[in-house]
């Protein structure tokens, strides 16, 4: 009898620590509650606005609150991610038009090594500022978890729109315009 109960202990308490995890993988969840703000009007000071991440290619820190005044586009982006490829052009020629109206793209490298973000920036002829967000810090508090993520962010440091996925023309034209006409 001893023989047969201790492998339906041992297999009663191995349930019971999965069930344990799967319960917490499961309630833990996205914080999309950035997201739940911005679709009930609500703008939120952007998350993270004194965070000095070092900037990519170039000496020094920057924290998104030396942006305070300006319009900006926050993209969270990495070389390895496909569809930030695929964005990334739309982001450049968005930089180019509202560069000289008190906007800006501000893009964020996620997790990449310095050469290869470094190799993508050039070969998508990037203009506008990216920080390197080694350890995913600033994602973390944005919710980020999948690339690419943008989070439009007023003059006045409030994140306005989210865009959880790759951006397209109609996205910024509705998030972006209305915000550097005010």
């Amino acid at each position: 009898m001893k023989r047969v109960a201790a492998p339906a202990v041992v297999i009663a308490v191995v349930a019971a620590l999965i069930g344990l995890l799967i319960y917490g993988l499961v309630s833990k969840g996205d914080n999309r509650s950035l997201d739940d703000a911005v679709k009930q009007g609500k703008a939120i000071a952007a998350p993270g606005l004194t965070r000095s991440l070092p900037v990519l290619d170039a000496a020094g820190n920057r924290s998104l609150a030396s942006y305070k005044g300006k319009v900006v586009v926050l993209n969270f982006w990495a070389s390895w991610c496909q569809p930030c490829r695929t964005e990334t052009p739309l982001l450049e020629k968005l930089q180019r038009q509202i560069a000289s109206r008190g906007g800006t793209v501000l893009g964020v490298n996620f997790r990449d090594t310095t050469g290869d973000a470094n190799a993508f920036a050039r070969k998508y002829g990037l203009t506008y500022p990216s920080l390197r967000d080694v350890d995913g810090d600033l994602a973390q508090d944005y919710g980020t978890r999948a690339l690419p993520e943008t989070f439009v962010i007023d003059r006045q440091g409030k994140v306005t729109a989210v865009s959880r996925g790759q951006v397209n023309a109609a996205f910024l034209d509705r998030s972006v315009g209305p915000l550097l006409s005010s």
